[in-house]
């Protein structure tokens, strides 16, 4: 059973940036696509960002395109959301989530996705 554990959210001013991180209790994560997702309350879970096994390929919602960034490091098992001017629409709990082992694919649905992190709050103020 893979377990995810995500760090990093926090209460921030629009405009400022968090990283968010991502843990995975397995040997190595270098065959996992990942995605990052974000549930606010009373809204379904979004897709945001996802990240192919290499990080060859990357892909985003359009409302977080040129401020988020999505990244991994395989050898240190960790996967990363870079998100710069946070605006108060980006308030949210954020979720990383694996893809059992393929080295093909990127994938934006919650379908998709076979392993879920806790999540992490992140909330904006204006």
């Amino acid at each position: 059973q893979v377990q995810l554990v995500e760090s990093g959210g926090g209460l921030v001013q629009a405009g400022d940036s968090l990283r968010l991180s991502c843990a995975a209790s397995v040997r190595t994560i270098s065959s996992y696509p990942m995605g990052w997702f974000r549930q606010a309350p009373g809204k379904e879970r979004e897709f945001v960002a996802a990240i192919s096994v290499f990080g060859s390929r990357t892909d985003y919602t359009d409302s977080v395109k040129g401020r988020f960034t999505v990244s991994r490091d395989n050898a240190k098992n960790m996967w990363y959301l870079q998100m710069n001017s946070l605006q108060p629409e980006d308030t949210a709990v954020y979720l990383c989530a694996a893809r059992r082992p393929t080295m093909l694919g990127i994938y934006r649905t919650p379908g998709d996705y076979d392993y879920w992190g806790q999540g992490t709050q992140v909330t904006v103020s204006s």
